[in-house]
């Protein structure tokens, strides 16, 4: 009779934890959103307007109206209709954001959305590099306030802004939630000020309203000639920039919230405040330091108002910081990123990390950007051309979405997302303008991250391939082995795989090979464990999938199991073992101090034959792999197990 005859049957156990809901009222959570979401494109009245003006056809007052009409415009098409009408319905299981929506396009992937989803890893690196420089020139222009209500300090602006940056920067390792109760209040606060100081000059000048009507933003740019129409549209680009924050927190509050904070608060306080710089500017008044937005206020409140914006400008700062470690969170866990050393700044809240690497390289960014530029204005150069990007793939990206999972006709579908990616589009076009006066920052910051996300996923695949290149042995040969053996090493052990283990036919991890031909034994009880991060936020069905190929009261045990985490999940899986031991799903005491894992560190070997860029490549591979923490660190192993490490030649191919 055959040793292997026997058919592995599998158990699905445990339910995964789900991924909290947002908690609280709709209210609550729209007056958390407001300092969370809204810091960023609600701090952009501080200078977008004096960098429209700045490039405008011409300095007469009649462009005002033109001006406040494309303003109006563009956070109208592009933020309340694209994002918070449109894109906000695109969420995978809860969450949004760029990964997220490579999530919901990953499972059916053609070739025409396989380029998308490296379009989104690009997008990703855009983010990054827009989280380095939205806190220089957000806090910077806040700051240069003060050149407007104490003319003796307007040289002090860069260090003070230098100092600030760094406090911010210091304080990260503490997380956002001891003072996160704040930030809603502050913010809202911030908009009842902009609102009132917008109305103020609205009054004295009621023909702005007439901005509503497109014709005279249209009008404006017929006035401005090739070149000049591209400066228009790049400099409107810095009114919504951060817009595209609505979308990535969804997951924290909830669309519902996050549409009522927008058409509720922000998006009338913003319209009334760029009204008013308009009606200013249409009455002639003085503009000191070409500060516009200061100008709305009485000499005697802008010291008050500087206060308001320089904290408004820290919160919006201290949200995209926030946003720069979760986007680098998710990409580890997705498998595109090297798996660096994160740490929880809540007990109660898994998705409020800190990711020390980050943090220090987003500081010397922001602070080298302050230094280098001088100011809001020499920094809005720089600005806009990587959110611009991220939109535009963005307005891409939903077309399948809205085929494939909103079952949308072509033609609705053509009719809807043609128009916002054209407007997208020619937004991108005429950032490209800045490329060269700045804009390269964010674009070379991003290509950066791009290409150690796209290195990263190469390498892994390419160890993988190579390992499964050599002599492997099959689990029915590893149940053979067992059943054979004479003796055996008294021992719980653990061994890693790198691949689903389902049926006898499945390769076993080369690791196993090797334990049995340096020891000439096997352990008593063999525990595979795989683990898989879906392409989902969280696991909300079954998280563990236990098969067991051969279960022996005398001879032990052969068993797999494979563990499911989603990317805003913590993969602890020595945690996830003593949950399955103590339920006796598996063959394993529940204290893990009996276990042995075994896990094997692979010394890779260049190919035999390879040109310039393949050496290249796999020498920033062998970086990345230096400053990553090894597997079994990441996903919690060795804290109490004892471990085991082989270290294997691979050569690749």
């Amino acid at each position: 009779m055959s040793l292997i005859a026997d058919r592995p049957h599998r158990v699905h156990a445990a339910k995964g934890a789900s991924g909290d809901a947002p908690r609280g009222g709709v209210t609550a959570l729209a007056l958390g959103a407001l300092g969370v979401v809204y810091g960023d494109i609600g701090t952009s009245p501080l200078y977008a307007m004096d960098q429209i003006f700045r490039v405008a056809p011409s300095h007469a007052s009649e462009d005002a109206l033109g001006a406040v009409s494309l303003v109006i415009w563009t956070l109208t098409l592009i933020v309340a209709i694209k994002y918070a009408v449109l894109v906000l319905r695109a969420q995978n299981d809860g969450e949004g954001g760029v990964f997220a929506l490579y999530g919901l396009l990953h499972e059916r992937a053609d070739r025409r959305v396989r380029t998308l989803l490296w379009a989104l890893i690009a997008g990703a690196g855009l983010l990054i590099g827009d989280g380095m420089i939205t806190p220089a020139i957000s806090v910077l222009s806040a700051v240069e306030g003060l050149g407007v209500a104490v003319p003796s300090f307007a040289g002090a602006a860069v260090p003070i802004t230098l100092g600030l940056l760094v406090a911010l920067f210091a304080i990260q390792f503490k997380g956002a939630s001891g003072v996160g109760f704040v930030f809603g209040p502050i913010v809202l606060l911030w908009f009842a000020a902009i609102a009132a100081l917008g109305a103020a000059a609205n009054a004295a000048h009621p023909e702005i309203l007439a901005a509503f009507n497109p014709v005279h933003g249209l009008a404006f740019l017929g006035r401005a000639h090739g070149l000049e129409t591209l400066l228009i549209l790049g400099a409107l680009m810095l009114v919504v920039t951060g817009g595209e924050a609505m979308y990535a927190d969804v997951g924290h509050f909830g669309a519902l919230p996050i549409r009522l904070s927008w058409f509720a608060v922000v998006y009338p306080a913003l319209l009334i405040n760029y009204l008013g710089q308009g009606a200013y500017r249409m009455g002639g008044g003085p503009v000191a330091n070409d500060k516009l937005f200061f100008a709305l206020a009485p000499h005697w409140l802008v010291m008050p108002i500087v206060v308001l914006a320089t904290a408004a400008t820290v919160i919006a700062s201290q949200a995209l910081i926030s946003g720069a470690f979760s986007l680098v969170s998710q990409a580890i866990r997705l498998g595109l990123f090297p798996r660096l050393d994160i740490e929880h700044t809540h007990h109660a809240q898994e998705g409020q990390v800190y990711i020390p690497v980050v943090n220090w390289m987003l500081l010397i960014g922001c602070a080298t950007l302050v230094w280098s530029f001088g100011s809001s204005s020499a920094l809005a150069a720089a600005y806009g051309l990587a959110v611009s990007g991220v939109m535009v793939i963005t307005s891409v990206a939903m077309i399948p979405v809205a085929l494939r999972h909103w079952n949308w006709s072509p033609a609705t579908t053509a009719v809807v997302w043609a128009p916002l990616t054209a407007l997208n589009a020619a937004f991108l076009i005429a950032s490209l303008l800045k490329l060269f006066e700045g804009g390269y920052v964010p674009i070379a910051v991003g290509a950066v991250a791009f290409a150690a996300m796209a290195t990263w996923r190469w390498g892994r695949r390419a160890t993988y391939a190579a390992q499964n290149a050599k002599a492997t042995m099959t689990m029915g040969e590893v149940v053979s082995l067992h059943r054979s053996s004479g003796r055996y090493l008294e021992r719980n052990a653990l061994i890693m795989s790198p691949r689903p283990l389902r049926s006898l036919g499945d390769r076993a991890p080369l690791l196993i090979r090797l334990i049995a031909e340096r020891t000439g034994v096997l352990p008593r009880n063999l525990v595979f464990v795989e683990v898989t991060h879906k392409k989902t936020p969280y696991i909300r069905g079954s998280r563990y999938q236990v098969t067991v190929f051969d279960r022996n009261p005398q001879k032990g045990n052969v068993i797999g199991v494979e563990l499911s985490f989603g990317f805003l999940e913590e993969p602890n899986v020595e945690h996830a073992l003593e949950e399955l031991a103590r339920h006796h799903e598996i063959d394993l005491p529940s204290d893990p101090h009996q276990w042995i894992v075994h896990v094997m560190q692979e010394n890779l070997l260049p190919p035999r034959r390879s040109n310039v860029f393949k050496r290249m490549r796999l020498n920033l591979f062998l970086f990345l792999r230096q400053i990553s923490r090894p597997a079994y660190s990441y996903y919690g192993l060795g804290d109490e197990v004892q471990l085991t490490v082989e270290i294997v030649p691979v050569r690749l191919r």
